[in-house]
């Protein structure tokens, strides 16, 4: 099992945080399989893309509530990591 559990949709409440408020957040050690995913799909070009973080964040945001952690932002580097049999990746995590 990679993921803890895979969601739909964000089950917390909007934490109103924009790109420059995660940039903000260091980096941090997440395990994978402490993690829920707000998304039950992922478009397998932005998977295998080799500029796929180009554009956005390096690191994955995860929102850390009620206990549980919630990859927001960055499935695509989540399953990388995944299929590079990595247990672990770097995230900003917000603690709401």
């Amino acid at each position: 099992m990679i993921f803890k559990a895979v969601g739909d949709g964000r089950p917390y409440p909007d934490h109103g945080l924009q790109a420059r408020d995660w940039a903000k957040i260091p980096p941090r050690q997440v395990r994978l399989d402490e993690l829920t995913t707000t998304k039950r799909e992922l478009d397998l070009h932005s998977l295998l893309a080799k500029d796929s973080t180009f554009y956005g964040d390096l690191f994955p945001h995860v929102v850390h509530w009620n206990g549980d952690f919630y990859l927001e932002d960055g499935l695509h580097r989540a399953l990388r990591a995944a299929l590079h049999q990595r247990t672990v990746l770097h995230a900003r995590v917000f603690d709401l």
